[in-house]
């Protein structure tokens, strides 16, 4: 059974809290602001926006205390040419002393600070192309909207001025789809241990998630966000595929035009078990030479495999599952705890609905446009 509302407080429980999201806020607009005032960097520093499953509305909760994260990119106008990764990276040391002592690493892509409470990954980029840089202004990714804020559009919402921020973007979505002179080139990130400067594409894998969302129906994060806690859930100790390369791979395999969330696991589980049962190379969205998948092992993927293949199975027979008690069974056996439980109907004058504990709102991540 497709058992939307159990899916509704199910995605309730798997996404960040309240306190959560007003935390990762917060810090990311501290650091933003302090490096926009800081006196070596901000002339070297063109734009600041949020990257990441946070921005693309794909996050979850952290398991066993750990912090959520966000990731914030500088897009500075440092010359590829002339800085090598470990001399752009090093620029920043003095202002992380500064400001976040004792609680920053240098990492091989970025620079990783560590709070109480959050997470923050600083990932520096080369300098971008005037063109380029003329898009971005005008694209609205330097807005901090994700996906599940852009569906907003109730009263309250419009009066905060954020609704105009998100038809922005929107429309960038459509210039970018049918004009070429809107289409970015890709970003270039230092990777220390290499030694070069590796082109990747956020603005791209944002707003290709932007589509895919619209595509099925407004399901497709949550789809994203449900398969990332059946991974962290089942298996906490596995090795790749996970973040980033597993949100990719979802998106490959699910299909269009999908109806519900169970529909949509169920089918991307089954095209991975039907279709993939070797490792694929998985371009990346606009760096299709950059294969997602190509720090994954054999040996990763092949137990990867064998954990989907089950998982597919459990999770077509909860969808066709006409006992509804069964189906719950199953989905709980596939999720974990956080899908809640079977509810015993105590009032067969609601319809023979079962009565529900607490109140049910709409999942969040709906159609953008």
């Amino acid at each position: 059974m497709k058992l939307n509302t159990y899916f509704k407080d199910f995605l309730h429980e798997i996404r960040l809290t309240d306190d959560q999201v007003t935390d990762l806020k917060n810090e990311h607009e501290k650091l933003r602001g302090l490096l926009k005032e800081d006196d070596e960097l901000s002339d070297i520093i063109v734009h600041t926006f949020l990257q990441g499953s946070y921005r693309r509305s794909t996050i979850i909760k952290p398991k066993n205390d750990n912090n959520p994260d966000v990731d914030v990119v500088v897009v500075t106008r440092l010359d590829k040419n002339k800085y090598t990764p470990a001399e752009a990276l090093h620029m920043f040391e003095p202002f992380l002393e500064e400001n976040y002592e004792n609680n920053y690493r240098i990492q091989g892509r970025s620079l990783g600070i560590n709070l109480d409470i959050v997470d923050l990954d600083l990932v520096v980029t080369a300098a971008p192309s005037e063109i380029d840089e003329n898009i971005i202004q005008k694209s609205g990714i330097l807005f901090d909207l994700t996906i599940e804020d852009i569906k907003q559009t109730d009263k309250t919402y419009r009066s905060k001025g954020r609704y105009e921020s998100a038809e922005k973007i929107i429309n960038f979505v459509e210039k970018s789809k049918n004009t070429p002179e809107w289409k970015t080139e890709p970003l270039y990130i230092p990777d220390r241990n290499a030694n070069e400067w590796q082109p990747t594409h956020p603005l791209e894998q944002i707003l290709w998630t932007f589509e895919k969302n619209d595509k099925t129906n407004g399901h497709y994060v949550n789809i994203v966000k449900a398969l990332k806690w059946w991974r962290q859930e089942k298996f906490p100790d596995a090795d790749h595929p996970k973040s980033y390369p597993l949100e990719h791979f979802i998106g490959y395999c699910c299909p269009n035009g999908i109806k519900s969330v169970a529909e949509g696991i169920t089918s991307t589980l089954e095209t991975i078990k039907f279709d993939h049962e070797n490792k694929p190379e998985l371009p990346d969205h606009g760096v299709p030479e950059h294969d997602v998948f190509s720090r994954i092992t054999d040996e990763e993927y092949e137990e990867f495999y064998s954990q989907v293949t089950e998982a597919a199975e459990l999770a077509r027979e909860a969808l066709d599952s006409d006992d509804k008690k069964e189906s719950i069974k199953k989905w709980r056996n596939l999720f974990g705890k956080k899908f809640p439980p079977y509810k015993i109907n105590t009032d067969i004058k609601r319809g023979g609905y079962s009565k529900r504990t607490k109140k049910t709102s709409n999942i969040p991540g709906g159609k953008f446009a």
